[in-house]
């Protein structure tokens, strides 16, 4: 039955945009938003990662197709117009799964200053106040990292979809060849996209051993 009610809190919120909603429910089960928050970046994380080794499927799948040594061209691009879609939607994912990181550490910390100034010894008051700017600070690393490989997927994402669009009016071997000169722009792109993605997911993990750790 609590099962039923938080779905239902759950596909209201998703309705009405209302987030407090769903964490004060949550609340009630025994969830807290810092736990909420883990678990966020923790699949923030793993999306991420599952992201990055879907770019590098990608990449290999392009340079397979400039190198076509014979075969079914049509096939070949049935199958890289179905990678670049599994990409795009493991690009989607990331930008919804950091959105929902960014949405419950709102709630986690504007709920952590209201209830520093409930203190009325000087000396909790304090140190509760040194371990939020510190998990602040923690946590505006781990966003700016998650932000900074977020912004590298739509450059990478551009020159694939280019590539696939060119394939699909262009399905003779030496068009195909004529693509070899794009791989080392396309390769670039994925290589920041990958160089960022493992930056932030190492971020994840600190910052998931920080919170654990208090």
């Amino acid at each position: 039955m609590k099962g039923f009610r938080l779905g239902w809190v759950f596909l209201l919120c998703l309705a009405t945009g209302c987030s407090s909603l769903y964490y004060g429910a949550m609340e009630k089960m025994g969830v807290h938003k810092r736990d909420i928050m883990v678990d966020r970046v923790k699949a923030a994380r793993d999306t991420q990662n599952a992201a990055k080794e879907q770019f590098l499927t990608a990449m290999e799948q392009f340079k397979s197709v400039v190198n076509f040594q014979g075969g079914d061209l049509e096939k070949e691009y049935d199958r890289l117009n179905a990678t670049l879609q599994r990409t795009e939607a493991e690009a989607a994912a990331v930008r919804q799964r950091i959105g929902a990181v960014e949405d419950v550490s709102k709630a986690l910390f504007a709920e952590w200053r209201a209830e520093i100034k409930q203190y009325s010894s000087a000396s909790l008051k304090r140190a509760s106040q040194q371990q939020y700017d510190a998990t602040q600070r923690k946590y505006a690393e781990l966003i700016a990292a998650m932000k900074k490989a977020e912004s590298k997927l739509e450059p990478a994402l551009i020159p694939l979809r280019d590539q696939v669009l060119f394939m699909k009016h262009n399905l003779n071997a030496r068009a195909i060849a004529g693509l070899s000169d794009e791989v080392v722009s396309v390769q670039t792109n994925v290589d920041k996209l990958v160089r960022d993605m493992e930056a932030a997911i190492a971020q994840a993990d600190a910052f998931i051993a920080s919170l654990q750790a208090q």
